[in-house]
């Protein structure tokens, strides 16, 4: 057979085969509509199996939905099309991943809309994952001193965290979200047709934060998505997915389903708490994420996703609460299998992590300090902690280096 016709054939066979995956999964899911205020802002996340049409998005803003404007990735440009069907609608596309989540890109959306002629009473919708829920809600806020947004999220790490809390910002300096605003979203679409067929970095980045969540929740979190994981041969997450990855998805979807809506119902009962993270509640999501921003940093921001960075800062967390004997072995060991199950590089030395003094730097530059001091999130008894000030033996040991 010649090789062109190869390809087509084997290209034609996965994406039935995705198409098929998608479908099916949608049929185990049920549609939720969650409701939070956050401060002055009220926002509601949907939970769904397709993506929204224009239709039902300009209806769920009402009368106050004018002059949308579309902004996607070069991976989302597909979903964005299907969004918009035939309505003129303008389109925003930018390069695709965290190495060009910057100033650019943001600029990008601003220019997008003033060509498009929006006006405060535009709306931005952002569909993607984490970075274009960032990026697409930071634009928001400052366009005009603040248009609306609406996400429509499109991978797991963005359901389960990015796309909820009003959380935005760029990376800067080589550094992490140093730049940015609260501004949460009015309407999050959470369509999980395209779960089965996320590739799997971005299925592990979005996990990271599942088992984050969990963590902060219950062990019994943490026992369901132990048995999420039981669900696929071992080493699915490490070596790749096996081939029949997306019919285990299907047989799970369910499972998935009830994890995602839990870990939007806890995050949003935690940001209604302290929606501006001034409190000692909030501060608790960043579980795993001042070391893992820092790793993140250090290896060079897009080199390693950001959840496999908060995972193994879940890791380093452990070993702190163990040190500091808050937290009991037995459940920072439950914590550990977890992450294992998942396939997450956990050792210390991390080996992109770079130097030391590079990694101290970047830790320094973590935007959670509190009056000087960096912020640490601990697993504890059965929630987590913050603990405010370590020396740099402790620091040392955790990073398995010494510094300099």
């Amino acid at each position: 057979m010649p090789e062109d016709k190869r390809r087509f054939n084997v290209a034609y066979r996965v994406g039935i085969c995705r198409f098929m995956a998608d479908a099916l999964f949608c049929t185990s899911i049920t549609i939720e509509h969650l409701h939070f205020n956050f401060g002055v802002f009220k926002t509601s996340a949907h939970i769904m199996p397709n993506l929204p049409g224009m239709e039902e998005i300009a209806g769920d803003f009402g009368g106050n939905f004018f002059k949308p404007l579309l902004i996607c990735d070069t991976n989302t440009e597909y979903l964005a099309a299907k969004i918009r069907g035939n309505a003129n609608i303008p389109v925003c596309t930018l390069e695709a991943g965290e190495s060009h989540k910057d100033w650019q890109a943001v600029e990008t959306i601003l220019r997008s809309a003033r060509d498009a002629g929006l006006g405060r009473d535009g709306t931005f919708i952002g569909v993607g994952g984490g970075v274009i829920s960032d990026l697409s809600a930071f634009a928001a806020s400052i366009y005009m001193r603040g248009c609306s947004i609406a996400l429509v999220s499109t991978t797991l790490l963005g359901m389960v965290d990015a796309s909820l809390g009003g959380k935005t910002g760029f990376d800067l300096f080589g550094v992490k979200n140093i730049v940015g605003t609260f501004f949460p979203a009015r309407h999050v679409y959470m369509p999980l047709e395209g779960l089965a067929s996320l590739p799997l970095p971005e299925w592990k980045s979005g996990m990271a934060e599942l088992i984050k969540t969990a963590i902060l929740d219950s062990d019994d979190f943490i026992g369901e998505l132990a048995a999420l994981a039981a669900a696929f041969p071992h080493g699915s997450f490490s070596d790749g997915f096996p081939p029949d990855f997306a019919s285990r998805t299907l047989a799970a979807g369910a499972e998935l389903s009830r994890c995602v809506s839990r870990a939007v119902r806890f995050k949003g009962a935690i940001v209604e708490e302290d929606p501006l993270e001034t409190g000692n509640r909030r501060v608790l999501l960043n579980l795993g994420h001042t070391f893992g921003h820092a790793l993140e940093s250090t290896a060079g921001l897009g080199t390693i996703s950001h959840g496999e960075a908060v995972a193994w800062g879940i890791a380093r967390s452990c070993d702190l609460a163990l040190i500091l004997g808050v937290c009991p072995p037995q459940r920072t060991e439950r914590i550990r299998a977890l992450l294992a199950a998942y396939g997450y590089e956990t050792a210390v030395p991390h080996p992109r992590m770079g130097s030391s003094a590079a990694f101290i730097q970047a830790l320094s530059s973590d935007k959670k300090k509190r009056s000087g001091n960096l912020s640490f999130i601990v697993p504890g008894e059965k929630s987590a902690q913050a603990v405010l000030e370590l020396n740099m033996d402790t620091i040392s040991q955790i990073i398995g280096m010494e510094i300099q």
